[in-house]
């Protein structure tokens, strides 16, 4: 007994278990011998806005609503107070209907396009940089506390990136407790999903973290922005337009965070450094998958 509280559990969490998300592959390895290994199973989801086929998306298939919601939102086409009349899913059409009760106006601007799961597709839409004029986020304060307890929580939560690989994962944080963790074959859709569940759960965006495995990109930030989250924490590293769209509209922006180590590349201001980094543990390079057997 250590005396410590237990940490609080997710309220969604990765559940590497379910059959739908990953199925076995025989293959051989360096050596010729004959291995199976696990893969993330990749499926098409359609999202329609009303009677609009808006974009096809290649994801993992869990949580279609949230992923549907939050790229509408994040696009410009949801926009804040907009009644959501309807949210239907059909598994075997592979499709995921947002209905409002307010007419939208997108059909004439939108084609069919289809979003790969590749890193580098960039947005579908042109939408994303308008819908930052004007934004501002709330000045909260980061704790390095905070980030520590995050990355050691995270990094050994049983997830599909331990399973599988080949994924990437999104978490929405609020101090240092990890709040929702979402996975998908595109960072993306990772953030999507959260952007989703905050807005159907009404879920206040001023006093969260959003902590990602992927690249700090313009998108992810300009995603993070729109979302109202004023800190984006990282294990991997920056883009320069990144950066400078995060100083822009002051989100603190964290990243390369591995063990005792991270860099802050905006909102220095707002960062306080109330842990001493000696007292954290170096990160094993194979933590995340000791993090597996834990």
């Amino acid at each position: 007994m250590t005396g410590r509280p237990e940490p609080a559990p997710y309220l969604i969490a990765p559940d590497p278990a379910l059959p739908r998300l990953t199925r076995a592959v025989t293959g051989t390895d360096q050596s010729g011998a004959t291995v199976e290994t696990r893969v993330v199973e990749e499926r098409p989801l359609t999202i329609f806005l009303n009677g609009q086929e808006i974009v096809t998306a290649m994801t993992i298939g869990d949580y279609p609503g949230y992923l549907a919601v939050g790229f509408l939102r994040n696009q410009g086409m949801l926009r804040d107070g907009e009644e959501i009349t309807g949210l239907s899913y059909d598994e075997e059409l592979e499709t995921v209907v947002v209905r409002t009760a307010s007419a939208t106006t997108y059909e004439e601007k939108v084609k069919k396009k289809t979003r790969t799961s590749g890193c580098a597709v960039g947005t579908v839409f042109g939408d994303m940089m308008e819908g930052l004029e004007g934004v501002t986020l709330p000045a909260a304060e980061l704790r390095t506390s905070w980030l520590y307890a995050l990355a050691s929580r995270i990094n050994t939560t049983p997830s599909l990136y331990l399973e599988a690989g080949a994924i990437h994962g999104t978490v929405l944080c609020k101090a240092d407790q990890p709040l929702v963790y979402m996975e998908d074959v595109g960072r993306h859709n990772a953030v999507d999903k959260i952007a989703g569940w905050m807005a159907l759960e009404g879920v206040p965006a001023e006093d969260k973290i959003l902590y990602t495995t992927g690249r700090l990109t313009s998108e992810m930030v300009i995603k993070c922005a729109l979302m109202g989250i004023p800190a984006l924490a990282s294990r991997s590293g920056f883009t320069a337009w990144g950066v400078e769209i995060a100083r822009e509209v002051g989100l603190t922006l964290i990243g390369r965070l591995r063990g005792q180590r991270f860099v802050c590349l905006a909102g220095e201001e707002r960062l306080v450094r109330d842990a001493d980094p000696a007292a954290v543990p170096e990160e094993d390079r194979k933590s995340r998958r000791k993090g597996a057997k834990a």
